[in-house]
């Protein structure tokens, strides 16, 4: 028969402290495995350049920028409405060119007078906004004549994004509901 001796009062502390031990010792290739594969479920290794952020982040600019001047220019000064929406999206233009520079991806933002023409013919002269008035494009920003009044109908960009894997090259035309 076995006899079971209670462990003293004394030594309770010292087993406690050797069982931490072991388990610790236990846990340390499981930690150094984890960190050599360098996982971590948050984090996306592969910058994407697939450029749906920069898309979002374009329409919020330009909806923001359309707020920001709207009712400020009449007809006559539709060039100063156009350089208005320009330097208000100037700064998060230049935002999105910076913001993931760290992560390895470059972004390349500038506007596109071409698809803002292209807009124009299906947004404007054929389109719902055919019941308005004129519509110019001032170096990739649209503008229609409503009421005498300049009103922001869309912003058309060249995106260009460059990571590790490759480039993407986008024609984004942001349309604002008018």
């Amino acid at each position: 028969m076995v006899r079971l001796r209670p462990i003293p009062a004394g030594r309770r502390g010292q087993l406690v402290l050797v069982a931490a031990a072991v388990v610790a010792v236990a846990l340390a290739p499981v930690l150094l495995a984890y960190l050599q594969l360098g996982y971590h479920p948050d984090v996306d290794r592969e910058p994407s350049i697939a450029g749906e952020d920069a898309v979002a982040f374009l329409d919020r600019s330009v909806h923001a920028a359309a707020a920001a001047t709207d009712g400020e220019y009449d007809w006559n000064d539709r060039a100063g409405k156009a350089d208005a929406v320009r330097d208000e999206l100037s700064d998060d233009l230049d935002s999105l060119e910076t913001s993931t520079l760290a992560d390895g991806v470059a972004h390349r933002v500038t506007y596109n007078h071409t698809a803002g023409v292209d807009w124009v013919e299906t947004g404007c002269e054929t389109g719902d906004g055919k019941r308005f008035g004129d519509c110019v494009v001032d170096e990739g920003v649209v503008l229609q004549e409503r009421a005498g009044e300049s009103v922001l109908l869309a912003v058309a960009f060249d995106v260009r994004i460059v990571g590790p894997d490759g480039q993407t090259e986008l024609v984004v035309v942001v349309e604002v509901g008018g």
